[in-house]
């Protein structure tokens, strides 16, 4: 029997349900709510209060905010159950039935895994994918309890208060975005920036409190007229306004480096019509652009093209009363069920049975895909990176050379969308036709290209692709094809090195091989085996250097990693375009340029670094070595990292001189189509352009294709970017991109 506070929690629960799901089973909301209270009687929360009023205010957050049926509000009551107390998933599956008691398991699973980057987390992280792809239900359980815990923060001490608010905002608000809860993802980021920067939310909390019968008195000026034109033409609707939320503000605010006064765009009306013809928005579009002036490149038409999440309105942005700026969104009432309760107003149930509309199955392949395109050899950070970039993405619409509309996020390139069609499409990607012509590989597409991907059968992914790449999908795909790469590389050179053995009679023990290691400098066997397969070192080499055990043992084989340059003239090498760079750029390191240094820094000799290549115009910095002097590097350039965790200290400033005499040498790679007359073209491009020198050219034709490297002398690097436009130019150029290490 209930007492009179728990009887009318649950007759409250009960009102909700009625209001929210329509049919519903009472009787399992009831015993679910009894089977909770009897689970947690003895327990309490952190606040001191009974902790029944969790599970109960999760279960309503369910029920009024995004209400799917019956059997999520009972999972929502239960889900604390096996985690907290002495009941197990077998107990709940007899008394709720298994998908019950799968919801809750699930729920389970995914509290605390994004804590940190520790190995365990990734096997959960993959448990709770494939719960939402088997039930999307979890993930909405889990947001409700997320709601109520944010609510309750106050009681947590400040280290867990943050760690909360961090997870909230870079996990589950984006998230929530993506299955279009959007009323839910408010919520998230408000709550979470309360304790993220509790100062800088306090600051327009106050302000936005201050302004807020100000701007209801604008806002009701500005709806007016709208009123009066949308009840001449029938119209039945429902028009609001308000103020952005407090972190759209706060982003606003960052963004645009302006003060809270500064920013226009602080009102918001929506009007949401009661209709079923979608064409009545643009009615109303018109209607409000003859009263107001509408701001043309703010216009956004996402009913034509919806979001990926479903969402459908038209946004515009008027002039209203006094110059001021708002933000309309002019939308359906199915089209705004959809806005506020995404996923949940797209499910359908019968007899507890899902049944999926098309969007559903949208939202289930998007997790399914993230699920599969995880690679098993990720790290756990690479898996929470890649789940992180899937979340935090605005969208651009583009389309096949059919017509057919593929959504990719912002900054999307062509290879992007190769490896969106197919994997294979992406490896055999040699280059793309963005609304009829050849762009490079790394061009940004935009909303509206449409693009065509050419293909090879001989064609193989660029490790380069990676740093452009820009969804999950292609920079998993690629990592793996260039990780299976290297283990076929490892294994071929595992065979040279046994061959070797065998054949000259020697037997190496596992001391032996971890001296050897250890004098040439090598990572591991893997790292030795690679450069086996690569040529940067042959097996009679390597063989001629542990023959003799006695040197082995003392330690006069000296490493063939510690002057790369010099040992390049020795070591039989592969003739590749790395070779031929390293041939050219070893004398290019004249010091007749006086850099200039920061600090007490005098009479050193300077030097270029060749693992970037620095040229005048590029951001440069200094590094004091011990033997060469100092060693010139673009800020940019991979290695700088290392040297400043080795010794900071020996990081010094360096600029420009104002007058740079010298030319530098500057590799170039190009790729393109195959065609009598190109390298002519190429070569006669370059030379003309400010009477460039040309040191060297490399060029190998792949069927239809070429791939080129060009070694040639620049100014500085307006030179260089101004001459690689010039050749991009070219009729069958494909790709242009200065060659580095």
């Amino acid at each position: 029997m209930l007492n009179t506070l728990y009887k009318k929690k649950l007759d409250d629960l009960l009102a909700l349900c009625r209001k929210n799901l329509g049919e519903f089973n009472e009787k399992l909301i009831t015993d679910a709510f009894k089977f909770s209270l009897n689970a947690h009687r003895l327990d309490k929360r952190a606040s001191g209060e009974p902790f029944i009023i969790h599970p109960y205010e999760v279960a309503s957050i369910v029920a009024s905010e995004i209400p799917l049926d019956d059997i999520t509000v009972a999972a929502a009551l239960l889900h604390d159950v096996v985690e907290d107390t002495k009941f197990t998933y077998e107990d709940v599956k007899a008394e709720f039935g298994e998908t019950i008691a799968d919801i809750v398991d699930g729920a389970t699973k995914i509290e605390g895994m994004f804590e940190n980057y520790e190995a365990k987390q990734v096997e959960n992280y993959r448990k709770m994918l494939l719960s939402m792809s088997n039930d999307i239900r979890v993930i909405l359980v889990k947001f409700a309890d997320r709601l109520h815990n944010l609510k309750t923060l106050e009681y947590l001490n400040p280290e867990r208060q943050v760690r909360m608010a961090r997870e909230t905002m870079e996990i589950y608000a984006p998230l929530a975005h993506r299955l279009g809860l959007s009323r839910v993802k408010i919520e998230f980021e408000d709550m979470a920036f309360k304790y993220l920067d509790r100062q800088f939310y306090k600051e327009i909390s106050k302000k936005v409190i201050a302004k807020k019968r100000e701007r209801e008195n604008y806002i009701k000026k500005f709806i007016q007229p709208i009123k009066a034109e949308l009840d001449k033409e029938g119209f039945k609707y429902e028009i609001s306004g308000r103020a952005k939320h407090l972190n759209s503000i706060a982003k606003k605010m960052i963004s645009r480096g302006k003060s809270f006064e500064e920013i226009y765009d602080l009102f918001a009306v929506r009007i949401i019509l009661d209709t079923d013809d979608r064409n009545d928005c643009f009615t109303a579009y018109g209607i409000a652009s003859e009263i107001y002036i509408p701001v043309p490149e703010r216009f956004k038409d996402y009913i034509s093209l919806p979001k990926q999440n479903g969402y459908q309105s038209i946004h515009t942005t008027l002039i209203g009363p006094e110059g001021k700026m708002v933000e309309v969104q002019i939308r359906t009432r199915d089209m705004h069920e959809v806005a506020e309760k995404g996923v949940a107003a797209h499910w359908k149930y019968k007899e507890n049975i899902s049944v999926n509309d098309n969007q559903m199955e949208d939202w289930i392949s998007w997790i399914r895909d993230l699920f599969d395109s995880t690679s098993k050899e990720s790290t756990p950070k690479q898996i929470m990176e890649g789940l992180k970039l899937n979340l935090y993405q605005d969208e651009i619409y583009v389309f096949t050379p059919k017509g057919d509309l593929k959504i990719l996020p912002i900054n999307s390139t062509p290879i992007d969308f190769a490896f969106d069609i197919h994997s294979e499409v992406g490896y055999k990607c040699i280059g793309a036709k963005v609304n009829g012509k050849i762009v490079p590989l790394d061009s940004k597409l935009k909303s509206g290209d449409q693009i065509e991907v050419i293909t090879s059968k001989i064609k193989k992914p660029h490790q380069d692709w990676e740093k452009f790449a820009v969804t999950h999908k292609a920079k998993s795909d690629i990592h793996k094809y260039f990780n299976n790469e290297r283990r076929l590389r490892i294994d071929e050179g595992r065979e040279l090195w046994n061959k070797k053995l065998k054949k000259m009679k020697l037997t190496l023990s596992e001391d032996d091989m971890t001296k050897l290691l250890a004098r040439l400098k090598f990572e591991s066997l893997q790292h030795m085996y690679l450069s086996l397969a690569e040529g940067r070192l042959s097996a009679e080499e390597l063989y001629e250097l542990v023959k003799d055990r006695n040197k082995l043992i003392s330690g006069e084989i000296v490493s063939p990693w510690v002057k790369p340059i010099e040992k390049a003239q020795t070591v039989k090498v592969k003739e590749n375009e790395q070779t031929l760079f390293e041939t050219y750029i070893k004398t290019a390191r004249s010091t007749k340029n006086k850099i200039i240094a920061g600090g007490d820094v005098k009479d050193l000799l300077f030097s270029y670094a060749n693992c970037c290549n620095p040229i005048p115009g590029e951001d440069i910095i200094g590094f004091i070595s011990k033997t060469e002097g100092i060693k010139i590097h673009k800020k940019s350039c991979k290695n700088l990292s290392n040297l400043f965790l080795s010794d900071p200290q020996r990081i010094i400033d360096v600029q420009w001189p104002e007058q740079v005499e010298d030319e530098f040498f500057v590799g170039i790679k190009i790729s393109g189509e195959d065609r009598p007359g190109m390298l002519n073209e190429i070569t006669n491009v370059i030379s003309v352009y400010s009477n460039t020198n040309i040191k060297s050219v490399s060029i190998a034709s792949k069927g239809s294709l070429f791939d080129g490297t060009v070694i040639l002398m620049v100014k500085n690097v307006t030179h260089l970017n101004e001459l690689i436009e010039k050749i991009k130019s070219i009729d069958g150029v494909f790709e242009v991109k200065r060659f580095e290490e």
